[in-house]
């Protein structure tokens, strides 16, 4: 059976991106001003709102709010891949021989989810913002710092010292454990 991806104009989507064999790119915080920039300049030429996001070494999480009448995130991500791909100063064995379908940098695939309701968006916020901790990167939200948990701060979303007694749980993938 093929899966059928959901292409809900003007709906949010939850997504997790992942780099090829997992390597942590992201590590390294001119890669991730780099993968910032080149989502800026995707953003000007096909708008959609980033609700929420964070970084990690080796995968991203991120919450989009497309435009009405749009369900194209995928050509989105394709020019977000590419263009970071494309000349990122990364040496050659960081960037990899590709597999067949990859691009050097990134899993060929992504996961995605669309937000049905308040109750699965509120799950999602959590998982995005507690991911850092849940890897282990650090102790607690407000300390990651490639990550959209002070943007929710600053709205009265979260408390600055918000902690999960219970990590959340939301739909996993194949590419993120």
């Amino acid at each position: 059976m093929d899966y059928r991806r959901n292409r809900t104009p003007g709906a949010m989507f939850f997504f997790t991106v992942v780099t090829a064999g997992r390597q942590p790119v992201f590590a390294d915080p001119v890669q991730v001003a780099r993968l910032r920039a080149v989502t800026k300049a995707v953003r000007a030429r096909l708008p959609f709102d980033i609700v929420a996001a964070v970084v990690l070494p080796d995968h991203l999480h991120s919450l989009w709010q497309l435009p009405p009448e749009d369900g194209n995130y995928a050509t989105r991500w394709g020019l977000i891949k590419a263009g970071f791909t494309r000349g990122n100063g990364l040496p050659d064995a960081a960037r990899g021989r590709p597999a067949r379908g990859e691009r050097g940098v990134w899993q060929p695939r992504y996961w995605e989810h669309r937000i049905r309701d308040d109750r699965d968006l509120s799950n999602h916020l959590d998982y995005i913002h507690f991911n850092p901790v849940r890897h282990g990167l650090c102790a607690a939200p407000w300390e990651w710092p490639w990550s959209s948990f002070g943007k929710w701060v600053r709205l009265g979303m979260y408390p600055s010292r918000w902690e999960m007694p219970t990590p959340p749980t939301v739909p996993h993938s194949r590419f993120d454990p």
